[in-house]
Parts: structure tokens; C-alpha cells; sequence
């Protein structure tokens, strides 16, 4: 079995002390850090991904391989750097304000880290100044906004005028998702995508890039 594909294994069940070793062993065998990344790193995640959209794991599982892949991704960043390996993109992410739940926006963060993207999480209760603020300050491609209320998923509606009103106005795209938000609020408020779970949001986001 070669290196990659171990790794691609190991990560799918979570052995993250197994897969920094192997990355560093990978390395230290003259594999490029691009091959590691996306051969072993990024098409583990991606199996997860597609096992997750189909409901063949769930959360937990999920949640293990991405802290496996972080390990990893933490061993390989040097090396990558040093390769000039460009982030295929930028996302700022966060739960909108007056919204303190995380776990779906926390998904979502790790699905898309799993295809290459860079994140840049600003956490809960996040007003619709600050995506604009992070958005411009990163040069983001992507906002990506979530919402678990009804009370609090017009907030979405406030982070698409302010975008509107900024220098970010046609630069960048808005997803937005979240359990009560749907495909026609999402079209109501002028947002650019909606996705109803993680994997698809991360494929979404991706296209987008």
C-alpha cells in the first residue's frame, strides 16, 4: 500500500498521531507537499465528505477525521509555504448575530478546509460590520453566513446590505445556510447560494473559487 493512500486510510478513521507521523515520513521521502495534501490529506476528507452527504457517518466521524487532517495539514503547512502552494480560495465564516450556535457552522469550516480552502472563522454572534471588515482585511473570495433561528436568519438579510454597500459589492459571493434557512430565503434577501447540508456547502463554495 504506498504512503498516500495509508494516509488517505488513516485519516478516514481518525488516527491523527498516525497521520502526522506518515506526513512527515512522506515528506521526508521526497513525496511533494501539493501530492501529500491532495492525494492523501484532501482525498481522505473527500471520501468522508461524500460517506457524510450520503449518511453513511455522521458528526462524530466527521469530526474526527478533520482534527486527523488538521495534524496533518499542521506538519505539511511549512512545507507547503516553502513550495508556494496557493489556498485554492478564501472563506470568512461565522454564525450571524444573536446566534450563539456553532456546530453546523464548525462542519461546514471543516468540509472546506477539506477542499483546500483557507477559513478564517470569526465565530458566533458575528454582526454583519465584521464579515464585511474581515472580508475586505483577507481579500475574501467567499462569506459564508449561518443562522439555527428564525429570529435571528434575517441577520443574513443585514450582512447582504452591507456587502451591498461596501467596496466588496460584485466581488464577493454570499452563502448562506443553516436549519431554518431555505433555497427561496435565501433568493429573497439576494444572497448568491444555499446549500441545505456541510458537504454541499463545500463543493458550493469551491465552484465559486
Amino acid at each position: 500500500m504506498s504512503i498516500l493512500v495509508e494516509i488517505s486510510e488513516l485519516l478516514q478513521k481518525g488516527r491523527a498521531p498516525q497521520v502526522r507521523e506518515l506526513v512527515a515520513q512522506a515528506v521526508a521521502e521526497g513525496i511533494a507537499p501539493k501530492t501529500i495534501l491532495e492525494e492523501g490529506l484532501l482525498f481522505g476528507m473527500g471520501i468522508i465528505g461524500g460517506k457524510f452527504k450520503n449518511n453513511e457517518v455522521f458528526v462524530p466521524e466527521v469530526l474526527v477525521a478533520a482534527r486527523a487532517m488538521n495534524g496533518g495539514l499542521e506538519v505539511l503547512k511549512p512545507y507547503l509555504v516553502e513550495a508556494g502552494v496557493e489556498e485554492k480560495g478564501t472563506v470568512v465564516i461565522g454564525t450571524v448575530k444573536g446566534d450563539l450556535h456553532d456546530i453546523g457552522k464548525n462542519l461546514v469550516r471543516m468540509m472546506m478546509e477539506g477542499k483546500g480552502l483557507k477559513i478564517i472563522d470569526l465565530g458566533v454572534d458575528v454582526p454583519a460590520e465584521k464579515f464585511v471588515e474581515a472580508a475586505i482585511a483577507e481579500n475574501a473570495d467567499i462569506i459564508a453566513c449561518s443562522a439555527l433561528l428564525t429570529t435571528t436568519m434575517n441577520e443574513m438579510r443585514t450582512v447582504v446590505d452591507a456587502v451591498k454597500a461596501s467596496a466588496l459589492n460584485g466581488k464577493v459571493k454570499i452563502l448562506v445556510g443553516g436549519a431554518p434557512v431555505t433555497q427561496s430565503f435565501c433568493e429573497e434577501i439576494g444572497a448568491d447560494g444555499y446549500t441545505s447540508d456541510a458537504a454541499s456547502a463545500s463543493d458550493m463554495a469551491l465552484s465559486f473559487c
